[in-house]
């Protein structure tokens, strides 16, 4: 693998703490993997922040793990700069502690729903608020979530939700 010209980060999902059986609690899991991608150049982002070119990336462990620590990681590095943030489970924008964040939240677990019918929302969606199923989704506080499809599935099956990778080109502003 070629790391990114600036950074190549990852955060946790619900999966890397474990399996369901577990309750996606298993730490050891997580920070074994973040050990293996640190290793091929990848930066875990976990309830921690870095500076690249004048933004400021943010990534918070999975709202469902044992470790996620939301202020921890909305303290981290200049609040003033552009942000990021990185938040795999889009439930987690309904917790307190988002007053003062402005940016973008980019998201995902959902696959989107996997499977839907037309004019119907999808019948299994591993979250709470169904707002949030994919796409961007305007939030109090000049906050924007962006929930992406992802390319993966909970079960062998998509029905029109096209897998998804997301390209965002950032420009700085005038």
């Amino acid at each position: 693998m070629q790391p990114g010209k600036l950074a190549t980060v990852a955060i946790t999902g619900n999966h890397d703490f474990g399996s369901s059986r577990d309750g996606f609690t298993n730490r050891r899991v997580a920070d074994s993997l973040t050990e293996k991608l640190d290793g091929v150049g990848i930066q875990m982002l976990r309830n921690s922040a870095i500076e690249i070119e004048g933004l400021r990336l943010l990534g918070v462990d999975d709202f469902w793990g044992p470790t996620h620590e939301l202020g921890q990681t909305l303290a981290a590095g200049d609040a003033e700069m552009p942000s990021v943030m990185l938040c795999h489970n889009p439930d987690f924008v309904d917790q307190p502690g988002w007053e003062n964040y402005r940016g973008w939240i980019l998201s995902g677990h959902t696959h989107g729903g996997q499977v839907r019918l037309p004019f119907c929302k999808p019948p299994i969606l591993p979250i709470r608020n169904h707002n949030y199923i994919a796409g961007q989704v305007e939030l109090s506080g000049d906050r924007t979530l962006y929930v992406n499809r992802g390319l993966g599935y909970l079960r062998k099956v998509r029905l029109n939700v096209r897998p998804e990778i997301t390209v965002f080109e950032l420009s700085p502003t005038a």
